[in-house]
């Protein structure tokens, strides 16, 4: 298997300048850049640039994959938007993550290096695309990214059995959310058992007006006017800015009418993806026996109904199987030693196989030069 690297960098809050451009150029004569992204393969050598240094300078997303089992997401955020002490809580016993700081930003690098190689020549260019929504999401105070790069460790089995869950559940899933369970191979059976429980509001939760409204009545005059500043300026982060604070009201309202949840443990969780993997695997079975019934059923009246016809023929049957020896090739054999298969079915249901079988010792005799005709008869008997 020949090597393949696939590099794609995109910019999400800032499109690349002409000047930007040519300094990306100088790292690569054959990558597709644009305005907005940075892409290119390789079958032999390797990417004179540092990722990090990329996303340091101009990217906001980053998606690396090698089919030798590496593969890499690297999401940067706006770190005033971002509350670090949360992601500590889910990233604290996570080895394949590292968040560093980069001026105002923080760069989340997520990493596997050892999972079963797989060929991504035919879609690798839409695995961005479809985990770019995580980053909208995080701004906008949905975590659950960080909840299932948690589950990844609970799944290596680096986080204790008696960790408790960073938040009530997962579910329900995004296309986002499933794309990156998928791109890391993360056990489905265990996502499916984290995605069971709601995890509370998310980001595709529909914002209350009234929540909203009163919400930023409550904000002093000082920030509202500010924020409205950086609004009429084009900072495209202020409805980022304000989601998580309506959200955490919106939050506080919903869960006084819901009860109380204990969180699961993380061995509770593989726990239970396990009982869901055994429950598939169950149903599975049965599919697949009740699908064998069902076709020995169908071979079993097409038989029937074949024996019937033959019944009907009477000696002309005898009389077919001759001409189909006298093909003299393997179609005719065959044909020949599938009608005398049937034939001795026929003879024991009716009690006359002593009949049939002094037929068919007259037929090898007559017929015993023909090698590959009387090895077909071994079957019959």
């Amino acid at each position: 298997m020949s090597e393949y690297q696939y590099y794609e960098f995109r910019t999400v809050d800032r499109p690349l300048s002409e000047a930007d451009r040519r300094v990306l150029r100088d790292l690569s004569t054959r990558a597709r850049i644009t305005a907005t992204s940075f892409t290119n393969s390789y079958e032999w050598g390797d990417f004179k640039g540092d990722p990090v240094e990329l996303m340091e300078r101009w990217f906001d997303l980053h998606l690396y994959l090698a089919n030798w089992g590496t593969y890499r997401l690297m999401v940067r955020l706006p770190k005033r938007l971002v509350d670090r002490r949360r992601l500590d809580g889910f990233l604290h016993s996570v080895d394949c993550v590292d968040v560093t700081t980069s001026g105002e930003n923080l760069i989340v690098d997520i990493l596997c290096e050892e999972l079963e190689p797989e060929d991504y020549w035919d879609d690798e260019s839409d695995w961005l695309e479809a985990l770019a929504p995580l980053r909208a999401d995080v701004l906008g105070g949905d975590l659950r990214l960080f909840y299932l790069v948690w589950l990844m460790a609970v799944e290596a089995g680096s986080i204790e059995p008696d960790e408790a869950e960073p938040l009530p559940g997962i579910g329900p899933m995004t296309g986002a959310l499933d794309a990156f369970a998928r791109f890391f191979r993360l056990d489905a059976d265990l996502v499916e058992a984290a995605a069971e429980r709601p995890a509370g509001t998310t980001a595709e939760d529909p914002l209350s007006s009234d929540v909203i409204r009163r919400s930023l009545a409550d904000l002093p005059d000082r920030e509202k006017t500010m924020l409205l500043a950086r609004l009429a300026e084009g900072d495209s982060h202020v409805a980022s800015e304000l989601r998580p604070l309506v959200r955490d009201r919106q939050a506080l309202q919903t869960s006084a009418a819901r009860p109380a949840v204990a969180p699961r443990s993380a061995g509770e969780l593989r726990a239970h993806a396990d009982a869901i993997r055994e429950a598939r695997e169950r149903e599975q079975s049965e599919r697949r026996e009740a699908e064998r019934k069902r076709r020995e059923a169908e071979e079993l009246r097409a038989r029937r109904a074949r024996l019937d016809a033959i019944m009907q023929r009477g000696e002309t049957v005898w009389r077919e199987v001759e001409t189909e020896i006298e093909r003299r090739n393997a179609s005719g054999y065959d044909t020949a030693a599938g009608l005398l298969l049937d034939l001795k079915a026929i003879a024991e249901e009716r009690g006359t196989i002593g009949d049939f079988a002094r037929r068919l010792q007259a037929i090898r005799e007559r017929h015993i030069r023909k090698g590959r005709f009387i090895e077909r008869l071994k079957p019959i008997g």
